[in-house]
């Protein structure tokens, strides 16, 4: 089993409550490092090598987007994406122009949840990214549900437009999921094929996955997109949810 990748990140922010608070949600994505302005995010850029940083665009002294174009002039550190949070005039006016190793625009006001939610997405692509760097076997990553559950997969999987086989496995059951481009298109768990297949493991937050770059189908039992079948067995498991409740 491949061991855990450890996503590092870097948050810039010049209000000391909100950075307190970024830094407290950012927890869930990997180890998190802080900065009060730009100039001393530029400074732990260069030592620390973070795998993305969150970055106001208004800071005192060295600006968000005076970051960015100090980290994209090094050649180390050129290459490390950023998420900015800024005012929708100033990501309109001003950052939306800027696109190389831009990850994300984030509006203020946000919430703190929505920016964890949407860097959980950049991070989860990169731990899946790590992972295959460091695979005992060329084209083949394993792990464990417990690190990175069935929802984060397809997402990472998604995001990085992947084609793959991908293997869930808990106990005795197991279940063959074939993606193509990032979208889901072949299931199979015993009998059951297609929608029906995933729908029975979106819930799985424990067990093991094996994803197959390799991995082929020639079956195409499902045409709903990757973010559909998720929305639709969270839906379904929501319902059985509340039915065992009533």
């Amino acid at each position: 089993m491949a061991a855990k990748a450890v996503i590092k990140i870097l948050v810039a922010e010049d209000n000391p409550a909100v950075l307190k608070l970024l830094q407290d949600g950012m927890q869930a994505c990997g180890t998190v490092l802080t900065a009060t302005d730009g100039a001393d995010a530029l400074l732990k850029a260069i030592e620390e090598r973070p795998d993305l940083i969150i970055t106001d665009y208004q800071m005192p002294g060295l600006s968000g987007l005076a970051l960015y174009e100090k980290l994209r002039a090094r050649e180390e550190t050129r290459k490390i994406p950023l998420i900015f949070l800024a005012s929708k005039g100033d990501i309109e006016e001003r950052l939306r122009q800027y696109a190389d190793g831009v990850e994300d625009y984030i509006a203020k006001p946000f919430f703190v949840r929505e920016v964890v939610a949407r860097a959980k997405k950049v991070t989860d692509r990169m731990h899946l990214e790590k992972l295959q760097a460091t695979a005992r076997r060329p084209g083949v990553i394993d792990g464990r549900l417990e690190e990175m559950n069935v929802i984060d997969l397809f997402q990472s999987l998604e995001m990085g437009q992947k084609t793959c086989s991908l293997t869930l496995s808990r106990g005795h059951e197991k279940c063959q999921i074939y993606l193509e481009n990032g979208q889901v298109y072949d299931a199979a768990m015993g009998a059951v094929k297609g929608e029906e297949a995933v729908y029975k493991i979106v819930e799985w937050a424990d067990g093991a996955f094996e994803i197959d770059f390799s991995g082929k189908s020639p079956d195409r039992t499902i045409s709903r997109s990757t973010q559909g079948l998720l929305m639709e067995g969270l839906r379904l498991m929501d319902e059985a949810r509340k039915g065992a409740e009533a």
